[in-house]
């Protein structure tokens, strides 16, 4: 169905009575008219729950829909491609607590968001996917439909729920279960299903405006048990060496102040993952990320909050963690703080799980500390603390460096002092060598401040992550780039200028994926796969949508570049040019690599 066909099917309004309730709420059904349609509810549903920004890209048969949500106030922020909505969505989601929105069409811009959908589920970002579709009764049948396809279907393994609303007056529990999967638990993604029929459809305006439902507590708090704390208190009590791990569920809970109370009553070292960087500033004296691969195998307890010990972990065996071979365990007890039991024991045993919402958890934590907490071992504090600075020493000679072109090194020792100098501001970080560089030399200051690919590790988050940071927090948006990553979305580059969004791209460009020095073994005509354009001019394409493009060889000019930026708050992509042989496969997960496990 088209978007002319969509106009023609809706049925007129007809305008008599005054008395017309509203939606519970205060939604803006016409309160003159005896009927409304399933375009009016879904945005109603939406308002009625707080959600005011959409992301997306119009099209058959959501056109219509996305002109009458700006209609009705919303903002709708349109893509160029909907995977980059989609990123966009997800991230909005982490730093707001509510589901982030994208509305996408049919089939294949179902299935461009998909990708998003699968990454907020992973990573455990509230997201609600919503996509136009076509009729049940063709799909089922096979008869060759525009753009038809069992979204339904596809969409339940790769989500945390998926639902479809074939009546109008079903719109308001069908918006309504997607909020509530999205954020309740361990947050994540959600898939809703609306037919193009189903926009159109007109019922009595006074039945629809009570079919919608404002959801109350969508995400309620989860209590641990008091005999949890206490267990896992009186295991870290009793730590020589203890250690604390704060992942991204620690930073997505917005319990800032009580986790750092924690740290800082209990005097234990503390490991940030990459999102939970700024929970503390990295300048923090109890911070061990200096010196991580000295403290998760000399670790005998282990406090996770918020963090899972998946493959960022090591999965909490293997050499990482002191164990003699790749499946061996170092032996370490585990305190884990997650909303998910099913997450204990999933790779090594926990000895202390601690189930509910962080915020709860810690806050149990901390009551149970009281007084008098002993302090851990000054021999374990005195060793962290030397090897952090000999480790910040040593990277401190490597950033004192100036090589030409620059190196990796000197171009981010930039970014560090921007960073530092403006810590509202919020990095976004995506590459192999440009993300892995980037987490150690460059320190966050406050929560929520550095988004990155998180658990998937997945390339294409960052112009959409941009886009999401910038229009639901107003800030100044960083983004550090690898030139291979930014290929996955670049053209957004346009949606960034068209919304004049503040943005500082820096893409750190060698030239390829990992390097840009790799030769065809044949000797042939055609490059390496892993090489690209040399000295691609990729600040032209800013410059082409009204940005501004620069394109730096320096430091120097790398740093007035960013500071003009900053000061503008105008759209700017800095084309930084780095070695092209300054990079190492993957960056530190070459071992991922079938051909490299071969080498000796």
């Amino acid at each position: 169905m088209n978007d002319q066909a969509l106009k023609t099917a809706t049925k007129p309004a007809t305008s008599t009575a005054d008395d017309m309730p509203k939606s519970p709420g205060g939604g803006a059904i016409d309160r003159h008219a005896r009927e409304t349609d399933g375009f009016q509810l879904v945005i109603e549903a939406l308002k009625l729950n707080g959600i005011d920004t959409i992301f997306g890209l119009p099209g058959i048969p959501i056109t219509d829909l996305t002109r009458k949500l700006q209609a009705a106030g919303m903002r709708v922020i349109s893509f160029r491609h909907e995977q980059s909505a989609g990123y966009a969505a997800s991230i909005a989601g982490f730093l707001t607590q509510k589901p982030g929105i994208c509305l996408t069409v049919s089939a294949p811009g179902f299935l461009n968001g998909l990708t998003a959908l699968a990454h907020a589920t992973v990573n455990c970002f509230p997201m609600i996917l919503i996509s136009g579709s076509s009729e049940r009764e063709i799909v089922d049948l096979q008869q060759g439909d525009y753009e038809e396809m069992d979204q339904l279907a596809i969409a339940k393994p790769l989500a945390k729920a998926a639902f479809r609303v074939l009546h109008a007056e079903d719109i308001g529990v069908g918006v309504a279960r997607a909020i509530r999967a999205a954020v309740s638990g361990r947050p994540g993604g959600v898939y809703l299903d609306l037919p193009a029929r189903l926009f159109p459809q007109a019922i009595d305006a006074a039945t629809g405006a009570a079919t919608l439902i404002k959801v109350v507590d969508a995400a309620p708090k989860q209590i641990p048990a008091a005999d949890a704390v206490k267990r896992a208190l009186d295991l870290l009590r009793t730590a020589k060496k203890p250690l604390v791990i704060l992942g991204k569920g620690a930073a997505y809970a917005q319990a800032d102040a009580d986790i750092r109370a924690l740290v800082e009553t209990t005097g234990i070292p503390y490991l940030p993952m990459s999102m939970a960087k700024g929970l503390l500033p990295d300048t923090h004296e109890q911070c061990a990320s200096a010196a991580r691969s000295f403290v998760l195998p000399e670790a005998d307890v282990v406090m996770l909050i918020g963090a899972r010990l998946n493959w960022l972990l090591s999965h909490g065996k293997g050499k990482t963690w002191g164990g003699a071979s790749s499946k061996a365990w170092g032996g370490q007890k585990f305190v884990q703080v997650d909303i998910s039991p099913q997450e204990a024991d999933s790779n090594v045993r926990i000895d202390a799980p601690v189930v509910g919402d962080i915020g709860s958890c810690v806050t149990a934590l901390l009551a149970g500390i009281g007084a008098g907490w002993p302090k851990p071992p000054s021999d374990w504090l005195d060793a962290v603390a030397e090897r952090k600075a000999k480790n910040v020493a040593k990277m401190a000679e490597t950033l004192g460096k100036d090589p030409s072109p620059m190196s990796f090194q000197s171009a981010l020792n930039v970014v560090r002092d921007i960073v530092k100098a403006n810590p509202d501001a919020i990095l976004v970080n995506e590459g192999a060598n440009a993300l892995d560089f980037t987490r150690s030399i460059v320190d966050m200051y406050k929560p929520r401040k550095r988004i990155d690919v998180g658990t998937w590790g997945i390339m294409g988050i960052g112009m959409g992550y941009c886009v999401a940071a910038a229009v639901v927090t107003g800030q100044q948006v960083i983004a550090v780039e690898g030139d291979s990553a930014f290929g996955f979305s670049g053209m957004e580059t346009e949606t960034i200028c068209r919304y004049d969004l503040p943005v500082c791209v820096v893409i750190m460009n060698n030239n390829g994926v990992y390097r840009g020095d790799e030769k065809n073994p044949t000797g042939g005509p055609d490059p390496s796969p892993l090489v690209f354009v040399k000295d691609a001019r990729y600040e032209k394409l800013m410059e082409a949508f009204g940005g501004v493009g620069v394109h730096a060889k320096t430091p120097g000019e790398l740093r007035a570049a960013m500071e003009a930026a900053i000061r503008s708050r105008r759209p700017t992509l800095i084309n930084a040019v780095i070695d092209e042989g300054g990079g190492t496969e993957s960056g530190r997960i070459t071992n991922l690599n079938p051909a490299a496990k071969k080498k000796p």
